[in-house]
């Protein structure tokens, strides 16, 4: 038997329109026609599937629905500084305290929750560009710790009466933990410093950097505790009088002793940053952790450019646009007695601040303005309005008459890129909606029903669905209007004709519908793919002379398996893949073909396959309708000579008859030859005591294949390459040397010409 190259000749014909076949077919059993659905459906995960800022008055819940939740409002406000970094609240519960950068300026913002404006000006400015943390002190005392000189400020009534430069580049957190004691974290060297406010007071305005731990005694500076980690990012006081502190880049989180010391390691992580720490009244101890490949990447508050005037040195700020971030971030409860454990996670997002209302947790994100929230009842993870900002730096409750303070209705969010203030509000007037983002068809289609699993304390009627769509994948550009979607008796929601590769989805509350309890299940979009002409993938041509015992139907398992209800392979594919387990074996005149036809709708398809003779005009079917992908025939009664094939695709059930394309092939010509090659010359000669066998022979219409040669002490020998090197021609030269020792005892041979196609002619020779 041939090897596979020769047994098979495959020809690419799917880049060319119109490719020549040379096979003849001759009966061709058809299978029974499957009924695939052409339809397809695709499932709509509010969670995954509405971005934070596409929501309003509206929440998506991590098991993909759609519940009550607050609004985010940017109020109307010049921008007060290029970055802001934290807010502090004040005696009077509409004018709050904004650390800034790059101008060193801590600022007075005014609220008005009527016209929902904020107003700012200049509260005080100080020596160093950035103020990353303020602590108000009943008395007005305002403390201040800054970067990248490391300084710490004491401001009363506006002006600045004390400062200190510590050791270190940045003060990141502070920590009152009475009215004349306060901790200060540090960052380059990780430090935590006490601080006696009367005494820092006392000792005045210094300018200078001091590292002399006596001296900084003097001011009312002394040091609390010290870690390896570069920086303290966070503290904050425990109920048991215990301090907690996050650092970074590593990521820990430690606790000291009231009296300080050395720390205790609660959590270790690589490449982390503690942005934020929430202790609870019963002892448990709340972190948000951001994760970075980098240990740089990770730094919520960013480092700072500079550019060298002359002699100076210029802060700038970072760019307005910066790199999407490629880490992640998880929020990590830290139980009073207990282990620690991860309660929700998010990917290319960074968790910045964190705060409790009543029983769920609320965090501010990045670095697409997101909103987050955990129910610590449900242990669901949440998504709230998100802002037009890329970074939402702190959040702090509102002091409104009658409010629950466990459960406050109104935040004031502190945002930056581009920088101002928002207002969180849990109570919403006014619409409540949620979009979807771009959602992929993977082919243009015909629109369908959009169906919800279920709506929960919701009339059908209290919900409206709108939907657009659009053939490109740009976010902007090329989308169509939105069109209402109509609620048919059955529940599903239709548009007319809409058409297109991407769909984004609207969906709308009535004023009527309930304030809170209700829920939107997931939903599902149903599409009808548009309609494709069926493609030849390949064509094969077995070599003449061979057959295929094709292989028996799988016999289906009475046993039903999981992987089998859910597995996507088609009737087609599997039947196919169960043809090429198919034995071939020598069967003279006998040719077999394989083809293979694609619809990239997934549509079923049926062949015909046609054949002539050239100079004859009509075209002959010799397999119609069918859904095999192959043919075998056999070729001994059809005359010798040159045919041309054509293969017609059409589409079948379950495509309706009108809507059923068809595509014709012209694939490779085929040639019939079943007459023996002519032996032109043939000799055999003793010489050199050598056996020298040549044979010269021709054919009509295949290539010479090679000559065997069998001599009467049965020895046979075998020749495939001719004389000149090269079996490219329909008439070759053939010759064989065989050592006369090996065939001393031989008078006589019977050397046989082959051809491509099969045929032989045979002569007797002697010597």
């Amino acid at each position: 038997m041939p090897s596979s190259d020769q047994l098979i000749r495959f020809h690419n014909v799917f880049p060319s329109p119109s490719l020549r076949l040379c096979t003849l077919i001759v009966g061709l059993a058809t299978s029974a026609l499957g009924a695939e659905p052409l339809s397809r459906k695709m499932e709509v995960d509010f969670f995954r599937d509405v971005p934070s800022r596409n929501l309003k008055g509206l929440a998506t819940r991590a098991d993909g629905r759609l519940v009550a939740g607050p609004t985010l409002t940017e109020l109307v406000t010049p921008a007060p500084a290029l970055l802001l970094w934290c807010l502090e609240a004040t005696d009077d519960a509409a004018k709050w305290l904004i650390g800034s950068g790059p101008d060193g300026q801590i600022l007075e913002a005014t609220f008005d929750p009527t016209e929902k404006t904020a107003k700012t000006r200049e509260f005080v400015k100080l020596d160093d560009p950035q103020v990353f943390a303020l602590k108000r002190f009943p008395d007005g005392t305002l403390l201040a710790g800054t970067s990248p000189k490391g300084a710490l400020y004491l401001i009363r009534d506006g002006a600045v009466v004390a400062r200190t430069a510590l050791p270190v580049d940045s003060l990141f957190d502070l920590v009152a933990l009475n009215a004349t004691t306060a901790l200060a974290a540090t960052g380059n060297p990780g430090r935590i410093y006490k601080i006696n406010l009367p005494a820092f007071a006392a000792a005045g305005i210094s300018t200078e950097k001091i590292t002399d731990v006596a001296i900084l005694a003097t001011r009312g500076v002394t040091l609390f505790g010290e870690i390896r980690d570069r920086n303290v990012r966070r503290l904050v006081a425990l109920p048991d009088g215990r301090i907690a502190a996050g650092s970074a880049p590593k990521g820990n989180v430690y606790t000291f002793a009231r009296e300080g010391g050395a720390p205790v390691i609660l959590q270790e992580n690589k490449d982390a940053e503690i942005t934020d720490l929430l202790p609870q009244p019963n002892g448990d101890l709340y972190a948000t952790i951001v994760f970075s490949s980098t240990s740089h990447e990770s730094r919520i508050t960013p480092a700072l450019a500079t550019k060298t005037t002359g002699e100076s040195k210029e802060t700038t700020p970072p760019p307005a646009n910066p790199e999407r971030f490629a880490g992640r971030s998880a929020l990590v409860w830290f139980p009073a007695e207990g282990l620690s454990e991860t309660l929700t996670s998010r990917a290319n997002t960074a968790f910045y601040r964190l705060i409790r209302r009543g029983d769920t947790l609320i965090i501010a994100g990045g670095e697409q303005g997101e909103l987050i929230g955990y129910d610590l009842k449900s242990r669901f993870a949440l998504t709230f309005s998100g802002s037009i900002s890329a970074q939402l730096n702190h959040l702090v409750p509102l002091r409104a008459p009658g409010s629950n303070p466990d459960a406050p209705d109104q935040f004031l969010v502190l945002r930056n890129n581009a920088p101002g203030l928002a207002l969180l509000d849990f109570k919403p007037s006014g619409p409540r909606e949620a979009e979807t983002r771009r959602l992929d068809l993977s082919t243009p289609s015909l629109i369908g029903a959009f169906r919800f699993n279920r709506l929960r304390q919701l009339a059908e009627a209290d919900v409206t669905t709108e939907l657009r769509t659009s053939y490109g994948a740009d976010e902007l550009e090329g989308w169509g209007p939105w069109n209402g979607l109509t609620i048919a008796p059955d529940g599903g929601r239709r548009a007319d004709a809409q058409r297109g590769r991407y769909v984004r989805l609207r969906i709308r509350l009535a004023d009527s519908a309930p304030a809170a309890s209700f829920e939107l299940d997931r939903a599902a979009l149903f599409s009808l793919p548009a309609n494709h002409r069926p493609s030849l993938q390949d064509f094969r041509i077995l070599t003449p002379g061979y057959a295929v015992i094709p292989a028996q139907e799988t016999v289906p398992s009475a046993v039903v398996s999981l992987s089998t209800l859910t597995s996507a392979t088609k009737d087609d594919d599997r039947r196919r893949s169960n043809f090429l387990t198919s034995q071939v074996v020598p069967s003279p005149g006998t040719q077999v073909i394989l083809w293979t036809i694609t619809d990239q709708d997934g549509d079923a398809t049926v062949s015909t396959f046609s054949i002539r003779r050239d100079g004859d005009p009509a075209w002959s079917d010799l397999a119609t309708t069918t859904r095999e992908g192959y043919a075998q025939f056999d070729t001994k009664n059809l005359p010798d000579g040159v045919y041309f094939t054509r293969l017609v695709a059409t589409e079948t059930a379950p495509r309706p008859l009108a809507e059923r394309l068809s595509r014709t092939f012209e694939t490779d010509d085929l040639i019939i030859d079943n007459t023996p090659p002519e032996m032109i010359a043939a000799t055999a000669v003793l010489r050199d005591n050598k056996v020298i066998v040549t044979v010269r022979g021709r054919d009509q219409l295949s290539l010479l294949e090679g000559i065997e040669v069998v001599f009467n002490n049965n020895v046979r020998e075998t020749v495939e390459q001719p004389i000149d090197g090269i079996r490219d021609g329909r008439e070759e030269t053939f010759s064989l040397e065989v050592p006369l020792a090996r065939v001393s005892n031989a008078n006589a041979l019977e050397v046989t010409l082959y051809d491509r196609a099969g045929n032989g002619t045979a002569k007797r020779l002697t010597w």
